[in-house]
């Protein structure tokens, strides 16, 4: 990594210190840790309402039986799981976050469309939709005002991303053991009182509907992958640091998801999923549920604010501050807050289309992302990652054709349905496959003429 940017400060593996620098290269010496870590990395932020309220969809909304919906949340999840895993897998060896190494298959300057969109997806998206969830559940357990557990559970999570990496692995992994018993009782619960056998009566396309939904959420956490698993030393295996990474995803998602659609069977579908969710539960549970509720949304939230930041560092926006992360952080804060009130009157009635819009780009921009990494295999590609001058335009261009042709004809939406998905309901939505698929041909075609006109290095490099 001669010559490119090396994160400024000592950090090591102090938990009570500020993270310095911003989305520059991890030095060696300051490398720790080892690939079993993100088990608890990726499974404590799914343990929370959201993950339960996708599987409460697929019966509730959706129409979906039992085990249909178990095979539709299995599909989308392996999907989702896996490329989480081979994302995460190159974190160790280049030492920079995964927005950085989108830099590679779009350019420095194109890499803008992918880290402008997982910026507001991550920093104001995901973190409203999780603060609201957390601040309706502190209000139920404490009867406070939900503004005022709306403030709370926001200045939480913003606490920990502010401090950075080092705090947000340690919340994860302590977080965990209460998250894990409280929702491993939960769920023993609710399964015994499933009725899985239950009559069922599924909307148009309502599989694929929950296949996209469940591949949106556990893809939703695939362009934050490397970010955590770059202070791993270099030496680390690759291999196993997917496998974890991928398993924590698979299992959280996975298993609250198959709870969420149990909960429907036994009791219905209500306007409040919380409270009929937690309505089901012994009083002692229903409010250790809720608290875990609380601390899950603060989980996944942590990780939404600081891989928010790191997207939008990517940007190449200049600020010449030691702890510009940190202070990116808390403006991330502040924005989701306002979003996050402003939803409080209509929680959750846009939830689904928020996973499939989701969907809509990260499809395409793994379709890009995937085929460049086959189309390089083996080649270095260290000196692109900060390189101003170069460009490949061919990434851009083909997540943006992905995206023009899978949305108008293949979305299902609410406000909108493509045309084809019209013509054909039971196709339901499958924009976010065609997506991938458009956009990984039409980069393996373009990626050759974009290779000719890729900038030049300068001439003292």
């Amino acid at each position: 990594m001669a010559g490119e940017p090396v994160r400024p400060g000592v950090y090591g593996d102090k938990i009570g210190a500020v993270e310095p620098g911003g989305v520059e290269f991890i030095p060696t010496g300051d490398r720790h840790g080892r690939p079993l870590q993100l088990l608890w990395t990726w499974t404590s932020p799914n343990l929370e309402f959201a993950t339960v309220f996708l599987g409460i969809l697929a019966v509730g909304v959706f129409g979906l039986g039992f085990w249909q919906a178990v095979l539709a949340l299995l599909i989308g999840n392996v999907l989702g799981s896996l490329s989480h895993g081979v994302l995460s897998a190159r974190g160790p060896k280049h030492g920079v976050p995964q927005m950085v190494l989108s830099r590679v298959s779009f350019g420095f300057f194109g890499n803008a469309l992918p880290a402008g969109l997982n910026s507001i997806t991550a920093g104001v998206g995901w973190f409203a939709v999780n603060s609201v969830s957390g601040a309706f559940a502190l209000s139920t357990l404490t009867k406070m005002p939900t503004l005022l557990a709306l403030v709370i559970v926001v200045l939480a999570q913003v606490l920990v991303a502010f401090f950075g990496h080092n705090l947000v692995q340690a919340f994860e992994k302590y977080a965990l053991i209460f998250l894990g018993i409280v929702f491993l009782i939960t769920s023993v619960v609710l399964l015994a009182k499933a009725h899985p056998a239950a009559a069922s009566h599924p909307v148009p396309g309502g599989f694929l509907l929950t296949t996209g939904a469940a591949f949106g959420y556990a893809a939703g956490w695939n362009p934050y992958a490397a970010d955590y698993t770059r202070y791993l030393p270099a030496t680390v295996s690759a291999k196993m640091t997917g496998i974890w990474a991928g398993l924590g995803v698979f299992i959280s998602c996975m298993v609250l998801e198959i709870v969420g659609a149990a909960s429907v069977t036994a009791s219905g579908m209500s306007d409040n999923p919380t409270s009929t969710f937690t309505g089901q539960l012994p009083g002692w549970l229903a409010a250790l549920t809720l608290l875990a509720i609380v601390l899950g949304a603060v989980s996944a939230n942590v990780i939404n604010i600081y891989s928010g930041t790191m997207s939008f560092l990517t940007l190449g926006i200049n600020l010449p501050l030691t702890f510009r992360r940190a202070l990116v952080a808390v403006v991330f804060g502040i924005v989701g807050f306002l979003l996050a009130w402003s939803g409080l009157q209509d929680a959750g009635s846009k939830y689904e289309s928020f996973l499939l819009v989701i969907a809509y780009w990260i499809g395409p921009w793994l379709g890009v992302m995937f085929t460049d990494q086959y189309l390089r295999r083996g080649k270095p590609i260290d000196q692109l990652l900060y390189a101003k001058w170069y460009r490949n335009w061919a990434g851009p261009v083909a997540m943006l054709v992905g995206i023009a042709v899978s949305v108008p004809l293949f979305s299902n939406q609410t406000d909108f349905t493509g045309l084809v998905a019209k013509a054909v309901p039971g196709l339901g939505d499958i924009a976010f496959l065609v997506g991938f698929v458009l956009a990984a041909a039409v980069y393996a075609v373009l990626r050759p003429w974009a290779a000719r006109n890729s900038g030049a290095a300068p001439t003292d490099a």
